[in-house]
C-alpha cells in the first residue's frame, strides 16, 4: 500500500459518506468545503455531530489534495481502519497478563508517520495501550498502520474526547503518570519507572500541555548534550519506553 494511493481510510463524495455514518463505520474525522451551504453538506455535519465524529471546516484546494476520485463532492471522510477500545478495556488486557499496566498516552501527536512509529515501538515493548484524544490528533489510518509496519493491528488504542478525563481515571485504577518535558523535576537515568506507569508523550511542536503537565504525577526530562533542544516525538518516546522496558526487567 503506498502512502498516498489506494488508501482504504479515505471515503469520498456525498453518498458515500453518508451511508458510512448510516452503517455505523468508525470514522476519525470528516472534512466539509468550507463556505458551501448545500443542504445535504449541512446534513451530514449534523449526522456526524450526532455520532461523536469530529467535522472539520477545509477549503477546497485541501479536499482536492486529499481527494484520489478527485470527485468529492465538498466531502470527505477519513475512516479509522479498525475499532477504538476504551481506557477500562487497556487496564483489563494488563490485568489478564498479570502484569502492572503500562500505557502511552499522546497528546496531539498530529504526524501520522510518528503516531505509527509509536505505536510501533510500544507493541515490540510490550505496551498494553496507547491513549488518543478525539481532536488535533492523527488516528488509526493507513499511514499510521503502515509506518507501524502491521503493529497497530495488534495494539489496543483507545480514542477519548478527554484526556485529563482519561488520565485521572488511570490514576483512578493506580496507575503513576509520568510525563516527558525538558524542565522536568529529575532525568530520566534517576527516576523509578517501575510499577503501573502511563507515560505522556506530548506533540511535534508545543509537547505536553498544560493542563496534562498539571495533572502528571511526574515530569522527567531526557538528558540533552548536544546543541538542539529537543528530540522528535518518536524518538523521544523510544527512549522512555525501553528505559521503562529496562528497569522492568531488572
Amino acid at each position: 500500500m503506498d502512502f498516498e494511493n489506494d488508501r482504504e481510510d479515505i471515503i469520498e463524495g456525498r453518498n458515500a459518506v453518508i451511508e458510512a455514518l448510516r452503517a455505523g463505520r468508525v470514522i476519525d474525522k470528516i472534512f466539509i468545503q468550507k463556505g458551501d451551504t448545500d443542504k445535504t453538506l449541512g446534513h451530514i455535519a449534523s449526522k456526524a455531530r450526532d455520532a461523536g465524529v469530529v467535522v472539520v471546516d477545509a477549503d477546497k484546494r485541501k479536499l482536492d489534495g486529499m481527494s484520489q476520485t478527485h470527485a468529492h463532492q465538498g466531502v470527505i471522510a477519513l475512516a479509522a481502519l479498525r475499532e477504538y477500545c476504551s481506557v477500562a478495556d487497556i487496564l483489563a488486557i494488563a490485568q489478564e497478563r498479570d502484569e502492572p499496566p503500562f500505557v502511552v498516552v499522546c497528546d496531539e501527536i498530529s504526524d501520522p508517520q510518528n503516531l505509527g512509529a509509536i505505536i510501533r515501538t510500544a507493541e515490540a515493548a510490550g505496551v498494553h495501550g496507547i491513549i488518543i484524544p478525539k481532536r488535533r490528533s492523527a488516528g488509526l489510518t493507513s499511514i499510521v498502520d503502515k509506518t507501524s509496519a502491521g503493529a497497530a493491528e495488534h495494539m489496543a488504542v483507545a480514542r477519548v474526547a478527554n484526556l485529563s478525563a482519561a488520565i485521572k481515571e488511570l490514576q483512578e485504577g493506580g496507575v503513576w503518570v509520568y510525563g516527558t518535558a525538558a524542565e522536568g523535576s529529575t532525568q530520566l537515568w534517576q527516576t523509578d519507572l517501575k510499577g503501573p506507569i502511563a507515560l505522556v508523550i506530548g506533540s511535534e511542536g508545543d509537547g505536553i500541555s498544560r493542563l496534562l503537565r498539571e495533572n502528571c504525577d511526574f515530569l522527567v526530562s531526557i538528558p540533552m548534550h548536544g546543541k538542539v533542544s529537543s528530540l522528535n516525538a518518536s524518538a523521544a518516546a523510544a527512549i522512555m519506553i525501553y528505559e521503562i522496558l529496562r528497569q522492568r526487567k531488572v
